[in-house]
């Protein structure tokens, strides 16, 4: 009997993300293992088809990486009953449209973040999706990261007692291009292309702390451009429109207070370049990425603050590493059988594109915290139902 397969159509995948964490460690090494395994112990394989603007790179892709279907031609693509699922890797400002495309052609649709630039935009896609039954699901990999699955450990039994606050520091020092080359495409840096350090990160932290902590519930915001001209790929000098720093405050249901830095302009004196501590009445933890290290309260020092003695008590001394006893494999993947069991055995896969637009959402929210200097108020989101004439209630 010939194996089960579903075909997946996979737009945007010259670009870093698509390329080397969808493509190559997520899909192409499904493939080669045989495919995902189901809950009736069989395995279905995953099939991939290349779409791009470009069709020389996309031909050397499927080259060298021995894949037999690509196309320039997104219209035939999802018109063509073979392909099951749509996924879309695609700069922002084009993933809309072509989420709109995929879902009207009944494909089950999976999408990196943010999935729109707008928040009504992208609670309008999540309300397309529901109304038209299409399996879907948003990228949330930090979720799925060794750090961040400790702390959920964590959190699950109980350690905390009762959770008070989440301080978390993320970011590095992006070059500004004229004498090393930048880490992050130019448009990163212009709000015209949808750049931004909260239209990046602000989906991240909303996902990180609803499944972790609680949903938000308000945010105060100072979104700010330290660096105001920085240079593109070929070294020419550009204007900086898009905030390269934020700052904020979050209050989560249950009256949690995380705090956020999310810079690209700090230098990095932390073990990872993303950090949470998060304390509670019973306890702290703090995880990055990887690491994730405890202190119960019967571990606790008792610090005494005296500006006149130098304090010789080592405190790193006090916590202790949270150990690797499972094996943590390559985020994106995780997910990726996770969306393919949701679309194959209807396994539920609560990272939907409604998740995407609260994500969208916090990121207006904090914007416009930062420009009117208010705290902004967030009630809880639900997609719009579609009434007989078209429109929306």
């Amino acid at each position: 009997m010939a194996q089960r397969s579903i075909g997946i159509i996979m737009n945007g995948v010259t670009g870093r993300m698509g390329y080397r964490q969808h493509l190559v460690r997520s899909i192409l090494a499904l493939r080669d293992e045989g495919g995902v395994p189901l809950r009736s112990g069989e395995r279905v394989q995953v099939r991939p088809l290349l779409v791009g603007r470009d069709g020389a790179k996309l031909a050397e892709l499927a080259r060298r990486h021995d894949i037999a279907d690509w196309t320039t031609d997104l219209d035939a693509a999802l018109g063509d009953s073979q392909w099951d699922v749509y996924a879309d890797f695609l700069v922002t400002k084009a993933r809309a449209a072509a989420l709109r495309r995929a879902i009207a052609a009944g494909k089950a649709v999976y999408a990196e973040k943010p999935t729109a630039e707008t928040a009504p935009e992208a609670l309008e896609i999540a309300a397309l999706a529901r109304d038209a039954g299409v399996p879907n699901g948003v990228v949330h990999d930090k979720l799925y990261l060794p750090g961040m699955r400790k702390l959920a450990r964590l959190v699950r039994s109980g350690f905390f007692g009762r959770i008070l606050s989440v301080r978390g520091e993320f970011g590095y020092w992006v070059f500004e291009g004229d004498g090393l080359p930048a880490q992050r495409p130019s448009w990163n840096y212009r709000a015209e292309d949808g750049g931004g350090i909260v239209a990046d990160m602000f989906p991240h932290w909303n996902y990180v702390l609803e499944n972790l902590f609680g949903e938000v519930r308000s945010v105060y915001a100072r979104a700010v451009t330290h660096i105001p001209t920085r240079y593109d790929e070929i070294g020419a000098s550009y204007p900086a429109t898009a905030d390269d720093a934020a700052y904020a405050v979050f209050e989560l249901d249950g009256g949690v207070i995380a705090q956020l830095n999310s810079s690209w302009t700090v230098r990095v004196d932390r073990k990872e370049l993303v950090e949470f501590q998060v304390d509670g009445t019973h306890g702290s933890a703090v995880a990055g990425l990887f690491g994730c290290r405890a202190q119960h309260r019967d571990g606790t020092p008792r610090p005494v603050w005296n500006p006149d003695l130098a304090d010789s008590h080592d405190y790193a001394a006090d916590w202790r590493e949270i150990p690797d006893n499972e094996v943590f494999g390559n985020g994106f993947r995780a997910q990726w059988e996770e969306f393919v069991r949701h679309v194959v055995d209807g396994d539920p896969h609560p990272y939907d594109l409604l998740s995407g637009a609260r994500g969208v959402r916090l990121a207006e929210a904090g914007l416009q915290s930062s420009r009117t200097g208010a705290r902004v108020e967030l009630a809880p989101l639900e997609a719009p139902r579609a009434m007989a004439n078209g429109a929306a209630k």
